[in-house]
């Protein structure tokens, strides 16, 4: 598989973690598929729950709409191909497609976080200055922002793929990793180039981290104030109550980043299991767990859920009874 001097690559092949001995991969390709199944019918859940629910569809629900659609398709993306390596032994992928899958790995990854930005937004100001909320903040306003998260990462995603695009690949074509990402193809290219590449996109990456970071951190510090001035204790564990699942997914998402970003900057090295490992949990395993916080930390998605499976359970009933009776009758 391993090719030298390559002048043109017509495929990659994704490696997956090198050290798993080939007697593990079934149950590997097992984990992967359940996560897999987490992942859609979580997701999927929420969107349709959502959809269906008309007292949910507030701006605070519809930025849960928005996560679990990134959510979705960061797993469907990047899941299949790395399962059917462990599965069917299928590890190749082509050139083109090798880029796609990597283009929306980062692309998704940043509208996760300008997502979180705007969630971010949404609890400031309805505890900072919640007189103003229903003015500030309102459906139609947080879709323009969530579209906003949606397409302003675009551009620079297009600069990181066309910049690696244009990368001569003499290296190899083996992807050490579980799916394609920037790092690994462009370790691939060979010139000064290559440099440069991984440069301007270290520099895009950090714009699409830690800008959002910077003002999630802000608006939650100047939450906490506000709770901890509070008097009302009922109201202190309302709000609580209502920022505790998104603060969650917020340190899901960027603590193992951080983590990994400043180990590698201090020299603090892993093997590459490990470092392969750690990247597929802070990677999907918010993809997975979201949906349990939105139902179960979320108070409003929590009663409603549980209003609804009692009525469903009071109709089963009913038809159990009716044709318990008919059957009486005849």
């Amino acid at each position: 598989m391993l090719s030298s001097n390559i002048t043109r690559v017509h495929n990659f092949f994704i490696v997956g973690f090198p050290g798993l001995s080939p007697s593990y991969y079934g149950p590997a390709s097992a984990v992967l598929f359940l996560v897999f199944l987490a992942i859609l019918v979580g997701n999927i859940f929420i969107l349709v729950f959502v959809i269906y629910e008309k007292s949910l569809q507030k701006p605070t629900y519809l930025v849960f709409c928005h996560l679990a659609l990134t959510d979705l398709s960061f797993g469907t993306v990047t899941l299949p191909q790395i399962i059917s390596k462990y599965w069917f032994g299928n590890s190749i992928i082509s050139f083109y497609g090798c880029f796609t899958q990597m283009f929306f790995v980062h692309y998704l990854g940043s509208v996760m976080s300008f997502l979180l930005l705007v969630m971010a937004l949404d609890r400031f100001i309805a505890i900072c200055v919640p007189l103003r909320y229903p003015v500030l903040i309102t459906n139609n306003i947080i879709f323009a922002l969530c579209g906003s998260a949606w397409f302003l990462p675009l551009p620079l995603m297009m600069i990181i793929i066309f910049q690696a695009l244009s990368l001569p690949y003499c290296q190899s074509n083996i992807i050490t990793q579980c799916y394609c990402d920037h790092i690994s193809i462009t370790n691939q290219a060979c010139g000064n180039d290559r440099k440069i590449a991984q440069i301007v996109t270290l520099c895009i990456a950090m714009f699409c981290l830690l800008v959002p970071l910077a003002f999630i951190l802000i608006s939650y510090v100047s939450v906490i104030i506000v709770i901890l001035k509070m008097s009302n204790s009922a109201g202190r564990s309302r709000i609580l109550a209502t920022c505790t699942p998104q603060i969650f997914i917020t340190c899901l998402f960027y603590l193992p980043r951080c983590f990994v970003y400043i180990a590698n900057t201090v020299g603090f090295s892993f093997s590459v299991d490990v470092r392969i490992l750690l990247i597929l949990l802070y990677s999907l395993l918010p993809a997975a767990v979201n949906p349990i916080i939105y139902c179960f930390k979320t108070q409003e998605i929590k009663h409603t859920l549980i209003k609804r499976i009692k009525s469903c359970q009071l109709n089963v009933l009913f038809v159990w009874v009716c044709l318990n009776c008919s059957y009486l009758c005849l």
